[in-house]
């Protein structure tokens, strides 16, 4: 726990379908707003090619992992594509005890359970603009079969619908952008992204009904 008189973090917690650009929000994020630390996540998937273990991911076995399950040592976990990811209560208590801005990326899952855990966490949702341009992200990243991608494409589907769920939405239509009104709600100052706003409401639907367009 914080020791007495100091100031406990922040914790914000970012949720999106695959594909939706959250981990390049989260770098410009981490560009933008001092003093703000990653949460690694750990999981039983191999790296990518571009991936640094203990920096995008901590990559751990399946035994290793359904050890720490069963110690206890995660605030969250689940079952993602047939790999399990979770998030290290050690970590996170550490971080926002010391009084750091804590972001978390995560599926909604994991976010039901960190509302549970941690009920003052911010949570926000990331969406594309369109399905279709969620499609081509898919498509252009080339690190997916088209099999795999369109198991994906239908995930989304069902992550979506989870958006009202959460603090905060934010449609992912340019990086900058995006990056700057992300910023703007971790700091505590963009309320037009709140998901009871009746506007933002009206363009979440026409993404999730396939009238949206890029």
């Amino acid at each position: 726990m914080a020791e007495a008189g100091s100031r406990r973090g922040r914790f914000i917690v970012l949720a999106a379908p695959s594909g939706a650009g959250k981990t390049s929000l989260v770098r410009e994020l981490l560009r933008r707003v001092n003093d703000l630390k990653f949460s690694v996540s750990y999981t039983t998937r191999p790296p990518r090619e571009e991936e640094v273990d203990g920096e995008d991911y901590v990559f751990v076995s399946r035994v290793k992992f359904r050890q720490m399950v069963d110690e206890g040592a995660f605030l969250e976990h689940a079952n993602v594509f047939g790999h399990r990811y979770g998030t290290s209560r050690h970590d996170v208590e550490s971080l926002l005890d010391e009084g750091h801005t804590v972001v978390l990326e995560i599926d909604w899952q994991g976010a039901q359970q960190i509302r549970a855990a941690v009920p003052e966490a911010t949570s926000v949702f990331i969406l594309p603009p369109s399905m279709d341009v969620l499609e081509q992200r898919l498509r252009g990243r080339g690190t997916d079969s088209s099999e795999t991608i369109e198991r994906r494409l239908g995930a989304a589907v069902d992550d979506i619908a989870h958006w009202n769920e959460f603090d905060y939405a934010l449609i992912n239509d340019d990086l900058e952008r995006a990056a700057d009104e992300l910023a703007a709600i971790v700091g505590g100052r963009n309320g037009n992204h709140r998901t009871s706003c009746e506007g933002l409401r009206e363009r979440i639907e026409a993404i999730i009904d396939g009238t949206a367009t890029a």
